[in-house]
């Protein structure tokens, strides 16, 4: 074999394994990637059953409902759509109504969104910047105040 041939097979050994090294990286972040979505975002896409994701808004005035054993649902909004949460295990100490929350979980086939983790922001200023994009995006938040309507008032 000459020499001019086998450095043509050695580069293409190396884009061979090139690629497929790029594919098992793809492949890892793909299983990993968990998209975010406000209750809008999600009721205006179609999400598979069993999809995790992340859904964020802010947990609605009078919708916790704890049960027995360590079980609580609540409902998220974004003030313009409200998607019920589920979920088993101990709520953060900051959880409350009316505040930022992020559920990380999936829907179940009845469009209950079952989470596996619930964060709740972590003091009274501080709102997760996802949150706070959804709400900017629904017209409903106002720069001086945070939470408002279309006009810049308090609910």
């Amino acid at each position: 074999m000459t020499p001019k041939r086998q450095r043509l097979l050695l580069v293409a050994g190396g884009v061979i394994l090139l690629t497929g090294a790029v594919f098992l990286v793809m492949a890892a972040f793909r299983d990993n990637i968990v998209f975010f979505y406000s209750p809008s975002e999600a009721m205006a896409r179609t999400i598979d059953p069993g999809q995790r994701l992340r859904l964020g808004g802010l947990v609605e005035e009078g919708s916790v409902s704890k049960s027995a054993g360590a079980s609580v649902e609540f409902r998220i909004t974004d003030l313009s759509q409200t998607v019920t949460v589920r979920y088993h295990g101990l709520l953060p100490d900051l959880f409350r109504e009316g505040q930022g929350v992020i559920a990380e979980g999936a829907f179940d086939g009845a469009g209950t969104f079952v989470a596996t983790e619930v964060l709740a922001k972590h003091d009274e200023k501080y709102m997760p910047p996802e949150v706070a994009e959804a709400l900017k995006k629904s017209g409903r938040w106002n720069e001086a105040g945070g939470r408002g309507g279309p006009q810049g008032t308090t609910p």
